[in-house]
């Protein structure tokens, strides 16, 4: 028990970092994340300046702060995949409630959609859409949330099947309940606890998505920081400047690792046979 709580306690740490990054980067950055000094570039970390300033983790190839660019980049990662996950999480319950509870067409409709999403490499759908519609937040938000429904909508779509069956909704019916309120007042609220640790891991594959984006040039356009484009940066200076792509790496590792471990955890207190 102890050993669960050090690690729910890990995590917890790890993306309450991520969320004060994202939620305050200029109070936390030290130096412009954009600022170009090509005089200092390729400074190591615990540099100092001549004015004394320190770079606490060095700066890029063109002069740039990498501490204050990887704590910008925070922003862009959770934002995008905080509301990617609340698009598609809630495409994911309607789906998945509207094809369990009506069965029929509805369910072979979405089930169909689901399969040929599932069919392509996530990936490969996702970068040809950037591509064609053009990189950007925004599109990079809709892309990931209207493809990424399928997990949220087969999990929810299984458990509707099963509790469409029991006593309750029976009742419910039986007293004239339509549909609205058999599916928002019983059905929903059944489903949510399934759908939020779905939505918790979701999270974590997103931010790896929005960095593949990114790392191909199909994120955030520059100068906007993304830890995927410090690491398509960095990736050339490896061998003499290895911290550029080092820092960004480990912030995405580190805040990826903190969402599983709290995913985890919430997994086993909303799921009673883990829990006992």
């Amino acid at each position: 028990m102890g050993r669960a709580d050090g690690w729910i306690w890990l995590g917890a740490a790890l993306v309450l970092a991520g969320v004060v990054a994202a939620a305050a980067p200029r109070a936390l950055a030290p130096f412009d994340p954009v600022a170009q000094e090509t005089a200092q570039r390729l400074r190591p970390p615990l540099w100092r300046d001549a004015a004394g300033r320190l770079r606490v983790l060095g700066t890029d190839h063109l002069g740039r702060d990498i501490l204050s660019r990887v704590v910008h980049g925070a922003r862009v990662s959770l934002v995008i995949a905080l509301v990617a996950v609340a698009i598609a999480g809630t495409l994911g319950m309607a789906f998945g409630l509207g094809a369990g509870y009506f069965r029929g067409w509805v369910d072979d409709v979405v089930m169909r959609a689901a399969d040929v999403l599932l069919a392509l490499p996530f990936i490969l759908l996702a970068i040809a859409l950037v591509a064609v519609l053009g990189p950007s937040v925004g599109t990079i938000i809709g892309v990931l949330g209207v493809t990424g429904w399928v997990a949220t909508a087969r999990v929810v779509r299984a458990q509707t099947l099963s509790l469409r069956a029991r006593d309750f909704v029976a009742a419910a019916r039986g007293m004239g309940a339509g549909h609205g309120r058999i599916l928002f007042r019983h059905l929903l609220p059944n489903t949510l606890g399934p759908a939020t640790v779905i939505a918790a891991l979701e999270v974590g594959r997103m931010i790896l998505l929005e960095s593949a984006l990114s790392f191909l040039s199909l994120g955030a356009p520059p100068p906007t920081p993304t830890w995927g484009g410090m690491l398509a940066d960095g990736r050339v200076y490896l061998s003499g400047a290895w911290w550029l792509a080092t820092f960004p790496g480990l912030a995405i590792l580190l805040t990826v690792l903190g969402v599983n471990l709290v995913a985890d955890r919430l997994r086993e207190r909303l799921d009673p046979k883990l829990a006992l």
